[in-house]
């Protein structure tokens, strides 16, 4: 083993290795060598480059007073170097995540000098490259020059993370905290997201975990969930509470069973402290981590991604504000493909609804001047605010302006569905009121059981549901069509259709029976109403898929109607069945309340009054 102890040199004697012109490399985020970085300004060079993805601490290099001396460039804009890449007096390089080690290792982006942060080396001579693998250890493959800070507190993590001492030429030494990241309490609007997003979450999934807001809230509604694994390329603190209760055990993932797999870690020294030569954790670079091929190995795998804006079409601005860089492209669409070629897997884009002071709209008619696409309409899946969840994979223009709209701001709504009638992305007659003016009534959305054990998700129609109903109806057999209708109509087309599922939630109701499955609706029942005000009382109607019907279907769709009814004051239902509609006629009968039948014609009139029940 080699003797490195006696090799130890100054941080400031290290940093002479730099000589002008050279390209040198900074270790990630938290795992910043951070003696290296604070003597990096006596080195005695100029025209350095400096590239990272993303630095935590001291960033002297980077100060205006330095320029010509320093000259950073990252791949991902952190606050470290926002405001000196907007002024321009940094470079920024968008490139996937996943590709960067590319960069290096072909020599298109030659490393002079890396410079990186290690543990104690084992009896072996290998250290770890603890909490910052990423494009660390790729970085440590391509340089000159390899210039590490042995730490006695930075974490032995597992994995492709280890470099030999032989592969080290200059070792300084530092005892300094290992650098930590903290994240602040959530506000609401983040809570609501993380919930939202939760919904969509199945037992047995491989999620792909991030830092910061949404990420930190989702995973305080996850505690219910089984045997959820990780594979990301970033997570910290808040895994370890789901790990310690058994939500996270990795024991249904594809591959990497029973591991978390990740590249890098920002978090606090509990976290350091449970990485240490903990198994359950590997690590490995980004070219791995963030292999879209790699990651879709993963069954049931779900990425989860922030945006800065979405237009009406779907196209997702992740890394600027109009003309100025804000962020970076990192990892996002590496895991939205990965996502979306996994079996079962889900890519969700989350975004709150609003800028934090509520000025605009972050759901717009088309991206501003000067945004980038980070992430195509043509790979959106989910995107998700926290008024609800759009699914436009697969869906028309039409369908996408339209469920974005109801999960944008109800401020908002209103202008952006103007601006879709103007760009002809929706009907010109698509009825304004209930989806930009009409709240929709979430707190009526509940699951709910037949008596044979069925689980039905029980909601309010929404305007996105037009192509739902559309399918429920051409489902429907010639009979329960006439039931329904009274004739045998053979087509409802948009202008028919379109009444059905905009309803204004007071004075007319229509709730729907769902089937969920990996994310994907299909409505077997609907029942709903229409209130005569001048007598108090609502004409009722129903229709179940012919398939799903005698299961107990309409008994809870019924039932659940009439508690709406009930709470929107509704005095009574009337209702019009045929002779020959066995089935809702003793349907109508099974509510609890007497109901008074009036035959005319082959057609039942039936009455229910709320008001009277029968006595026990």
């Amino acid at each position: 083993m080699i003797d490195w102890k006696n090799k130890v040199i100054e941080p400031k004697q290290a940093v002479k290795a730099i000589k002008s012109g050279y390209r040198i490399f900074i270790g990630s985020a938290c795992g910043a060598p951070q003696s290296l970085v604070k003597a990096l300004t006596a080195a005695p060079a100029e025209d350095v480059e400096v590239v990272q993805i993303l630095n935590l601490g001291v960033v002297d290099y980077a100060s205006a007073e330095l320029t010509g001396k320093f000259r950073p460039n990252t791949f991902f804009i952190g606050r470290d170097l926002r405001e000196r890449v907007q002024q321009g007096g940094a470079d920024y390089t968008p490139i996937f995540l996943s590709e960067i080690p590319g960069l290096f290792l072909s020599g298109r982006l030659p490393i002079d000098i890396a410079l990186i942060t290690v543990s104690v080396p084992d009896e072996h001579g290998y250290c770890s490259l603890g909490i910052s693998v990423d494009i660390t250890k790729p970085a440590t493959k391509a340089a000159k020059i390899v210039i590490a800070e042995i730490n006695p507190n930075m974490p032995r993590t597992l994995g492709d993370s280890f470099i030999h001492l032989s592969d080290i030429d200059q070792f300084v030494y530092s005892e300094q905290p290992i650098l930590e990241y903290t994240v602040k309490a959530q506000p609401e609007i983040v809570k609501r997201i993380a919930k939202n997003v939760s919904d969509l979450i199945e037992d047995g999934s491989t999620i792909q975990v991030g830092y910061g807001g949404v990420p930190t809230a989702l995973l305080d509604f996850l505690e219910n969930k089984k045997d959820i694994g990780i594979h990301t390329e970033v997570f910290s603190d808040n895994l370890i509470d789901l790990i310690e209760k058994g939500v996270i055990t990795n024991k249904k993932k594809s591959i990497h069973n029973g591991k978390c797999i990740a590249s890098f870690a920002m978090g606090t020294r509990k976290l350091y402290d449970y990485l240490d030569n903990n198994p359950f954790f590997e690590f490995h670079p980004v070219d791995y981590t963030n292999d879209p091929f790699v990651i879709a190995q993963n069954e049931k795998m779900v990425s989860i991604n922030s945006a800065i804006e979405i237009d009406l079409t779907g196209q997702v601005c992740a890394d600027s504000i109009g003309y100025k860089f804000y962020s970076g492209i990192g990892g996002q669409l590496d895991f939205v493909r990965g996502a979306a070629r996994a079996k079962d897997g889900k890519a969700i884009i989350v975004v709150p609804s609003v800028r934090s002071d509520e000025s605009k709209s972050r759901i717009v008619p088309s991206l501003s001047e000067g945004a980038g696409v980070v992430t195509t309409r043509g790979d959106v899946h989910y995107v998700v605010t926290e008024w609800g969840i759009a699914n436009l994979y697969g869906k028309t223009i039409r369908e996408r302006a339209l469920s974005l709209i109801s999960i944008a701001h109800p401020k908002f709504r209103a202008e952006l569905l103007k601006r879709a009638k103007e760009l002809n992305y929706v009907y010109q007659d698509q009825p304004e009121l209930p989806l930009a003016h009409t709240r929709y009534p979430e707190e009526l959305e509940h699951w709910d059981e037949t008596k044979k054990g069925l689980k039905v998700f029980l909601r309010p129609v929404k305007p996105t549901d037009e192509p739902l109903v559309r399918d429920l109806f051409y489902k429907f057999s010639s009979q329960t069509v006439y039931y329904r209708f009274f004739s045998y109509i053979s087509a409802l087309p948009h202008d028919r259709l379109s009444k059905f599922v905009n309803v204004d939630y007071e004075n007319e109701m229509l709730l729907v029976a769902v089937l969920k499955q990996a994310g994907e609706e299909k409505i077997i029942g609907m029942a709903g109403y229409g209130l005569d005000k001048a007598t108090g009382l609502a004409e009722f109607a129903f229709a179940i898929a012919d398939e799903w019907q005698n299961k107990g279907i309409g008994m809870i769709l019924f039932t659940d109607l009439i508690k709406v009814a009930k709470m929107k004051r509704v005095k009574g239902f009337v209702g019009y069945v045929l002779d020959t509609n066995v089935g809702a006629y003793r349907l109508t009968h099974k509510m609890g309340y007497p109901v008074k039948s009036k035959w005319s014609d082959g057609v039942y009139t039936l009455t229910i009054n709320f008001q009277e029940q029968y006595n026990d």
